[in-house]
């Protein structure tokens, strides 16, 4: 072999030396830009009708049927999963509405909307016939929890769009639901609100109470096409998460989406579930309040519009209540 073949092999196994780095290179900036897929997708909810509707999901995930690895866990209050967000300890959790724009704020624009988990669960119970509607509580007290808070705020903006003022009606605020419950099987004829499923076992318990006002609905009306149903939970994503793993985060939706239909489908089911799960104590109440918790798994523009809206009133009443400000657009996936 003469010095000319040799210097042309030499150079045939430098060019191709050459392109396998080039390739191992490009693909190894590619799964970087993806991100490797996680081990497991770290969820957290509170442990109430925002869980509802992943309770399928939930139970899949716990059997090994789901696409990823999920590892779920319930909280009590939102104040316990805010903090495990900004510090990035979380990837996605379901949250009150107004909590997801607080949360918005601490980390600076750190997390985005994906879905509207739970509509309305609020409701007027009382066995006062006389009631039926918004306009019927002049010269009414109304006992409540949460004085300040996302209730208060949603009873004066459909009492307000009912026509009422607010020296046509009294608020008597309790510390908890089942004291608001109580109060009602003593006294029938008084009005209270009450949340899911609180409502449902208050009228289990007593069979002279109803549901006057379903406040949802109320809601809607004072809206218009316009707007959308009073947003009680959101889903969640940490931003970072979102843009480096955006195929799971859409497979996770997908399944969301799979399990609300089958608790909203299947109420027996999901009330078996929810009491294994410590969200409600007895399947009786479970299977009735169910259907009035207004699961739900609304993405995109209809997703923004109701959001947005819904904030915007609590705004409207107390900006603190939202984090100080409304949240940027980026807030909306």
């Amino acid at each position: 072999m003469n010095d000319r073949q040799k210097d042309t092999r030499s150079y045939k196994k430098s060019s191709i030396l050459l392109c396998a780095m080039l390739l191992l290179s490009a693909l190894l900036l590619s799964g970087c830009g993806r991100g490797a897929q996680p081990e497991s997708v770290r969820i957290r909810s509170l442990k109430g009708p925002t869980s509802l509707g992943i309770l399928d999901l939930m139970d899949r995930a716990e059997k090994g049927e789901t696409g990823h690895s999920y590892e779920f866990r319930m909280a009590v209050s939102a104040d316990e999963l805010l903090p495990l967000m900004v510090r990035g300890e979380l990837d996605i959790a379901l949250l009150p509405a107004n909590a997801a724009a607080v949360l918005y704020h601490k980390t600076e624009g750190g997390i985005s909307v994906i879905d509207i988990n739970t509509l309305g669960v609020l409701y007027l119970v009382t066995g006062d016939e006389a009631v039926n509607a918004m306009a019927d509580l002049k010269g009414r007290t109304i006992y409540l929890t949460g004085k300040g808070t996302t209730p208060e705020a949603c009873l004066r903006y459909v009492l307000d769009g009912s026509g009422l003022e607010e020296g046509d009606y009294t608020l008597e605020y309790r510390s908890e639901p089942t004291e608001v419950a109580a109060l009602l099987a003593g006294d029938p004829s008084a009005v209270g609100l009450l949340p899911q499923p609180f409502a449902t076992a208050a009228l289990m318990q007593n069979e002279k109470l109803r549901i006057a006002v379903d406040m949802n609905a109320a809601w809607e009306r004072l809206q218009g096409a316009e707007g959308g149903g009073m947003v009680t939970g959101v889903t969640v994503v940490r931003r970072e998460f979102l843009e480096e793993h955006r195929d799971v985060v859409e497979s996770f939706l997908e399944e969301h989406e799979s399990s609300v239909a089958t608790i909203n489908g299947d109420p027996g089911t999901g009330a078996a579930l929810a009491v294994q799960a410590g969200i409600v104590a007895n399947e009786d109440i479970a299977v009735e309040a169910i259907p009035r918790c207004n699961l739900s798994c609304v993405t995109g523009e209809e997703m923004r519009a109701a959001l947005s809206a819904y904030l915007e009133t609590l705004a409207g009443f107390d900006a603190a209540l939202i984090g100080g400000a409304l949240p940027g657009e980026d807030f909306y996936y």
